[in-house]
């Protein structure tokens, strides 16, 4: 008896605990530089939650490693709800398949609270290049057969990943030309160095209004809200071609699930703000602020997709 009301004090102070959150200053870490889009929602969430909530928000921007320096400080924060970050889908998923080790583990270490936003990437060309649809993208490059290239922001991120499954599924050649961000990448493409990228609509679309850059589809597998007449990869006939982008909100393992509801409730009352919602859709993202059953069972679809376009590649980064 003495165990069982022992069991039921800690329940309800532990409930409480989660109702009484913030109790002081809370920590969002931000796993890339400033001006970064996971910067720009930590910031939104940080401002956001601290006029609503009373207490300091600060983001502490870790960047390094792909954003794993940044995760692995969330990791072994102290799981009281006072350090939370923001991550993406390297961190949190596809570097557990790249990487042999790594300083934590996405999945025992971190616990998932929600989805904040998705972004649609486009697959772009140097407007020179003649092309204008995928079918004669295709046909270009089956011309150039290995021959063809085109940019990334980095071995095994997202633009990366997601090109590789473009020549997966149309059964192409394209040689990988890795940057060390967008702003390179971009640059590459308006010089003509590479023949094509797959990078996130708000980095391309300036180029695309201004006649330099020709979008031949959206990656995502249904089209963006921010650009409802583009059409995807996927309805253009790359069936396989599913990638977007995403960012989303994670707290430390062990951090108790009252905790971790009552802080998810917090965030998706701040994105779903319209005032939140239109400074983020300035920026192209698209705000999900969803279940944290939904983004466990995103991150196992986003699992899924990527093994085998990984596994086929022999991509390893250590």
């Amino acid at each position: 008896m003495r165990s069982f009301l022992g069991v039921l004090a800690c329940l309800f102070a532990t409930i409480a605990g989660a109702q009484d959150w913030p109790q002081r200053t809370v920590r969002i870490v931000a796993p890339f530089p400033a001006g970064s889009t996971p910067d720009t929602v930590a910031r939104q969430l940080a401002d956001n939650l601290r006029k609503k909530l009373g207490q300091p928000f600060i983001v502490e921007n870790k960047p390094g490693a792909g954003g794993m320096v940044g995760t692995d400080m969330v990791a072994k924060a102290a799981p009281d709800g006072h350090t939370i970050g923001v991550s993406i889908v390297g961190p949190l998923v596809n570097n557990k398949l790249l990487y042999k080790k790594m300083p934590y583990d996405p999945d025992r270490d971190l616990v998932p609270i929600t989805v904040a936003v998705t972004q649609a990437s486009l697959l772009v060309v140097p407007a020179d290049r003649g092309v204008s649809d995928l079918k004669g993208l295709l046909a270009y490059l089956k011309q150039r057969a290995g021959k063809g290239n085109y940019a990334s922001i980095g071995v095994g991120s997202l633009s990366h990943l997601t090109m590789e499954l473009v020549a997966l599924s149309s059964g192409t050649d394209i040689v990988h030309v890795p940057y060390a961000g967008s702003g390179q990448a971009v640059t590459a493409l308006l010089a003509g160095d590479v023949d094509m990228a797959c990078l996130p609509a708000l980095s391309v679309i300036a180029h695309i209004k201004s006649g330099k850059l020709k979008m031949i589809g959206a990656s995502t597998a249904k089209r963006s809200a921010f650009l409802p007449d583009v059409p995807t990869l996927k309805e253009q006939g790359l069936r396989e071609v599913d990638a977007g982008a995403w960012i989303g909100v994670v707290a430390p393992a062990g951090t108790p699930p009252a905790l971790v509801d009552r802080i998810r409730q917090e965030v998706v009352a701040v994105l779903k703000d319209p005032e939140v919602a239109a400074v983020l859709g300035k920026q192209m993202m698209e705000v999900v602020a969803g279940t944290q059953e939904e983004f466990v069972a995103h991150m196992a679809a986003e699992r899924e997709r990527w093994t085998p376009v990984i596994r086929k590649t022999g991509l390893k980064l250590d």
